[in-house]
């Protein structure tokens, strides 16, 4: 009888843990599942914090999908470098070709030689997504649609971004069918992470309505959260029969900013709902913390040839760190400047950067910028400025 009882006894015991760890690897299983549980209607999305380029919630991230004028933001992207680097002007006027007034779609009408500024065509590129426009400023930036059409790759591969191809600048599908272009939900984000670091972008992008032609052709942004949700402030549609609906969005609530993309929803209100949903969580779980006031000395420069030896480099506005709400801790601030620039500089003139980590992770970044002009020094100044260094050097090595 007591054998029987203590072989009961060690039964349950056994089963009890087996249970037991049933149940612990249940719960191991489910803490290492990625994001939370958000109903999304897309084939494929992906929620990022662009700061420190975690994502927080994706959804089939890497399946290869057309993107239709999704397309466009690698035309934006590549027209707003050539403008950083002074290759060309907004103001500049460009003539549209035939071919450019031949696409179809989203369009703006372009008639064979009439002329618009860049600036012009990057609006109804963002606002609108007109694949003429968007043509016209690929034949400008390279001569032709096929050499553009190389340059988008070729960025592509710069960026890492593995699954992507592009065969034309529209997102159109091909006259002649085959594959057009390709991407996936991940390297949209990463995309729309580079563009914004390109803010001028948002001028066009945050826009709900405007106008061309002295306000003879009317704009709406194809982007509805631009006016229904608080904080959007872009980025790109894009809509074929066989991309569905796609948007790549971003907005910014007190400080945080968030990019959300879906691919391939059902309608155009699904990927509305389906930014909105991603936004909301994304903004509940992070939160923006002040680092630094716009004016804040950060550093020193030195200017060669200067009327002034050494510049203050300062933070041009202010500078927080994105971390969850949840966490604790140190943020570490690392200042990189040029070791020494040419005079002349002008105020506001990018002189280095300030970066943000948070347990090694980045967390927040700003460009540094002079904090004042500074001359060049005419050849009796130099002279001035070199007899009172020696001085200085022979009075310090009397001591």
């Amino acid at each position: 009888m007591n054998k029987l009882i203590w072989f009961c006894l060690c039964a349950s015991l056994v089963f009890g843990l087996l249970g037991t760890g049933n149940i612990l690897a249940k719960e191991i299983k489910e803490d290492l599942t990625k994001g939370p549980d958000l109903k999304i209607d897309g084939f494929s999305a992906v929620l990022m914090e662009p700061s420190s380029g975690e994502i927080l919630f994706c959804k089939d991230p890497d399946r290869k999908l057309p993107p239709a004028s999704v397309t466009k933001l690698m035309v934006m992207l590549l027209a707003l470098e050539a403008i950083d680097r002074g290759e060309i002007k907004l103001t500049d006027v460009i003539s549209a070709s035939p071919e450019a007034c031949r696409m179809g779609g989203s369009q703006i009408w372009l008639e064979p030689g009439e002329e618009m500024t860049v600036a012009d065509l990057l609006k109804a590129v963002c606002i609108v997504s007109a694949n003429d426009a968007s043509y016209a400023l690929g034949e400008h930036l390279a001569g032709s649609e096929e050499n553009f059409i190389t340059l988008m790759n070729k960025r592509a591969g710069e960026l890492g971004l593995k699954n992507t191809h592009f065969v034309n600048t529209t997102g159109l599908e091909p006259d002649g069918g085959g594959i057009g272009n390709l991407t996936s939900a991940r390297e949209m984000a990463i995309l729309a992470r580079e563009v914004i670091k390109h803010p001028i972008v948002f001028k066009w992008t945050s826009v709900w309505i405007d106008s061309l032609r002295d306000g003879k052709s009317f704009l709406r942004n194809t982007n509805k959260l631009v006016r229904f949700f608080r904080g959007c402030d872009g980025l790109k549609t894009g809509y074929t029969d066989k991309a569905g609906y796609c948007l790549v969005a971003t907005a910014q609530r007190e400080g945080v900013r968030m990019i959300a993309v879906v691919m391939k929803s059902s309608t155009i209100d699904s990927r509305s709902r389906d930014i909105s949903t991603m936004f909301n969580y994304g903004f509940s779980q992070y939160k923006a913390y002040r680092v630094c006031q716009a004016g804040d000395i950060a550093g020193q420069v030195k200017v060669f040839r200067g009327k002034e030896t050494v510049l203050d480099a300062v933070v041009p506005r202010e500078l927080t760190a994105i971390l969850k709400r949840n966490q604790k801790g140190e943020v570490i601030k690392k200042v990189k400047l040029d070791r020494m620039i040419a005079a002349p500089v002008k105020k506001g003139q990018i002189i280095g950067e300030v970066v943000l980590t948070y347990e090694g992770k980045p967390c927040g970044r700003m460009e540094l910028v002079a904090a004042k002009d500074v001359a060049r020094a005419g050849f009796f100044e130099l002279w001035g400025q070199i007899i009172r260094k020696i001085f200085g050097l022979a009075v310090g090595s009397r001591k």
